[in-house]
């Protein structure tokens, strides 16, 4: 039974690294501009984000796998399990983990910056003059990254050799679960030391990103209804149209008869106006697209089942701010409840050896993690739920060094430089959100889930085995870090997560101290970004509008031009092969797909 048990919950896994896989594949598609669509880049993307997420979702596998192995109903270890058999759990987790692990950080730091460069080295024209070669190619890409893999060494030699500090006076660490976090061996000092690194480095971007995306998600659901309603967009440009194209004639015809044609000022006049045109005639087409003209019959029905559910999204809207605002409340109170009762302070980064302040997601979800899966499906839509809040965030921000903005996220509109960049800044985020869920948002589930132990007094212990309380129901407690029962030693065994962060932060107190604080700070810009977007009054960006209506009709230009462009080259260089830009696919920096004049880039 109890290996039946494993196995399902092992399914269930699967299943969900499947859907994660679909959400990071709708992800890169979405943002990805059609037109330099990369082969590479896209599977890159595709394989980091999903890896990263399959990390944060073996929380709820970790702690159905170590609650499995007692009963929370009695209090006490479970006929099968065996030392031997839980030590076998926790080692096949402390596998995945350390794989899981070890593969984000090869992706963070190596692959993702290789295929970064591989994309920069792309030359089209010297690919289709032959002269860049595959080789080549992969030496240009490898010759930047070398610096990475410097960088990865430095860091993993630093965490090899470097010492953990052994001041602890006053702090605690007599006890028997610290003495278990601070007892390993120096190359799994030197993983923990990198990726407490890059917890803390994720945790300064998710403060900014995640914090304002957590806010601004549900306001975007909530005024989702558009300014101004497609037809409305259509009469307006329409009627300007009429007073542009009416000025236009009269310029015209005032100086109809004139020998030197039209003056300066009238010239200046008609060009501002023959401009102004042009922008009109792109609104009058984007609104007719968004009504659906033209369309197939599918896509008119799917424009007004949109209107019609529109309600609806906002009722979604006002439960994920309802969600959000509870997950900031459970956060504070974790917040106070360890900045004020953690036994060992920044000496451990603020372990809680007891919960003493009600937090309401962790009661949720120690009571569903009785009932497996229940508490996964819940993980799972709390995880999306932070992802997409990062996404929103990185769309909203963009990616800037200081006040420079130097990628921009838009759906449609991301380049392959600017995915990458915000794929690595993802890993690095849901890092830090892996934290924030284990120590912060529900600290005893994510530690010791629904198990408890039967507190009978004295050591605990009946007969030689450890007492069960079916007739003493009101002596079962919670597991804690802090329990000094013998029964609880017994009964009570942490997750192999917890275990892990907590390492991180005894160990090296600095990135204890740093991510715990930083919560608050999360907390801040939260409630800064909330109130800020409820006040403001959205509005129609037009500019925004134009410019990717533009931008669709330059790509058509461009498609047009590169192809006289290619003649030309051809007829120089006496050659007749095609680009491999051209087809679209795996094209890289230089890649176009074909489209007319009016067809448009998207």
């Amino acid at each position: 039974m109890a290996l039946i048990q494993q196995t399902l919950i092992w399914i269930a896994y699967g299943v969900a690294v499947v859907l994660l896989m679909g959400v990071a594949a709708v992800f890169v598609f979405t943002y990805q501009t059609p037109r330099e669509r990369s082969a590479l880049v896209s599977t890159v993307s595709m394989v980091a984000l999903t890896a990263l997420l399959a990390t944060v979702l073996l929380l709820p596998v970790d702690i159905a796998l170590v609650a499995n192995t007692s009963s929370s109903k009695l209090g006490r270890k479970k006929d099968w399990a065996s030392p031997e058999r839980v030590d076998s759990i926790l080692l096949t987790l402390k596998i995945v983990y350390y794989t899981l692990y070890s593969f984000d950080a090869l992706l963070c730091l190596l692959v993702v910056p290789f295929t970064y460069f591989w994309y920069e080295e792309y030359d089209e024209v010297e690919t289709a003059d032959g002269t860049q070669s595959l080789g080549k190619r992969f030496w240009g890409a490898f010759k930047y990254t070398i610096a990475f893999i410097l960088l990865v060494v430095i860091i993993f030699l630093v965490g090899f050799f470097i010492p953990v500090a052994r001041d602890r006076r006053g702090a605690h660490m007599d006890l028997d679960y610290f003495k278990k976090l601070l007892a390993e061996n120096h190359g799994e000092r030197a993983l923990t030391f990198a990726l407490g690194l890059l917890i803390t480095i994720g945790t300064l971007l998710y403060v900014v990103y995640t914090a304002a995306g957590l806010a601004l998600l549900p306001i975007s659901f909530i005024k989702s209804a558009p300014s101004i309603s497609a037809p409305s967009l259509a009469a307006t440009s329409a009627s300007a149209l009429e007073v542009n194209r009416e000025r236009q004639r009269q310029l015209e015809g005032r100086n109809a008869g004139r020998a030197g044609g039209l003056s300066s000022k009238d010239q200046r006049e008609l060009e501002a106006l023959v401009r102004e045109e042009r922008t009109l005639v792109r609104r009058e087409r984007l609104a007719a697209e968004a009504s659906g003209e033209g369309k197939s019959w599918v896509v008119r029905a799917w424009t007004k089942i949109e209107a019609v559910f529109r309600p609806i999204k906002l009722l979604g809207g006002i439960l994920l701010l309802l969600l959000s605002i509870l997950v900031w409340v459970s956060m504070l109170l974790t917040g106070i409840d360890k900045a004020k009762n953690s036994i060992c302070k920044s000496h451990c980064g603020y372990v809680l050896g007891n919960i003493n302040v009600f937090n309401p997601i962790n009661w949720m979800f120690v009571q569903a993690a009785k009932v497996f899966p229940v508490d996964y499906v819940i993980v799972t839509l709390l995880v999306l739920f932070f992802f997409s809040s990062s996404v929103v965030g990185i769309a909203s921000i963009g990616i800037r060094f200081l006040w420079v903005r130097i990628f921009e996220i838009r759906k449609g509109h991301t380049s392959p430089q600017a995915l990458l960049m915000a794929t690595v800044m993802l890993g690095l985020i849901v890092l830090a959100i892996n934290y924030a869920l284990t120590m912060m948002v529900a600290p005893q589930y994510a530690t010791f889930g629904p198990q408890t132990f039967c507190d009978l007094g004295g050591d605990g212990r009946l007969a030689g085995n450890v007492g069960d309380c079916s007739d003493h129901p009101e002596l079962l407690r919670p597991c804690s870090e802090l329990s000094d029962s013998p029964a609880a030693a017994d009964v009570c065994t942490p997750s192999v997560v917890s275990s892990f962060l907590n390492r991180v932060t005894v160990n090296f107190s600095f990135f204890g101290a740093v991510d715990f604080w930083a919560q608050f700070a999360f907390l801040s810009v939260f409630l800064v970004v909330l109130l800020t977007a409820l006040i403001r009054t959205p509005t129609l960006d037009v500019d925004q509008l134009d410019e990717d209506a533009e931008a669709d009709e330059e790509e058509g230009l461009l498609a047009s031009t590169s192809r006289r462009f290619g003649a030309t080259w051809q007829d120089i260089t006496g050659r007749s092969g095609q680009p491999k830009a051209t087809n679209g696919g795996a094209a890289g920096r230089g890649g176009r797909d074909e489209h007319g004049p009016g067809d448009g880039g998207d």
